[in-house]
């Protein structure tokens, strides 16, 4: 089962923010993930394997050239060394809107999809993804827009 199945039956996925994104990112501790423990990941800087791990969620396309540049990635995976604290953050702030999505959807990965990748209005016609790629402030407009349609507002 992938981390995005998990949430369309939450039994087995972890309780908290910080331990589903952690699941998204492929943290080996994961399940017993906190805010802290999250945040100091991302101060070290995360493994390309956590680049990996979302882009097996999104698809590599998705993740290598817009969030991280090719040759960026290619060095540290050869060199095993962590990436950047600016590329391990635009990966933990796609996985926050993953995230949102993964729970409002249910795990279906076809409509988390359609949805981060169809211009929207309400994001001057912007794709989600697009947003969330762009700044920690676009990808909070992403998950506001969720928790919104969530909630019932007309979107």
């Amino acid at each position: 089962m992938t981390a995005l199945e998990m949430y369309g039956n939450p039994i087995g996925l972890p309780g908290s923010e910080a331990g589903r994104i952690g699941l998204l990112l492929g943290l080996k501790e994961a399940s017993s993930m906190n805010d802290i423990g999250l945040a100091n990941h991302i101060a070290k800087g995360l493994r390309v394997a956590s680049a990996e791990a979302l882009g097996s969620v999104l698809g590599r396309a998705s993740v290598v050239g817009p969030l991280i540049p090719e040759a960026t990635f290619r060095r540290a995976k050869t060199s095993r060394k962590a990436l950047s604290r600016e590329m391990s953050e635009r990966l933990y702030e796609v996985s926050r809107v993953l995230d949102v999505a993964g729970r409002i959807y249910h795990g279906d990965g076809a409509a988390i999809s359609r949805f981060l990748n169809t211009p929207h209005n309400l994001l001057d016609g912007r794709t989600p993804m697009e947003m969330a790629r762009s700044s920690s402030a676009g990808a909070e407009a992403v998950i506001n827009l969720l928790r919104r349609a969530d909630a019932g507002f007309a979107i």
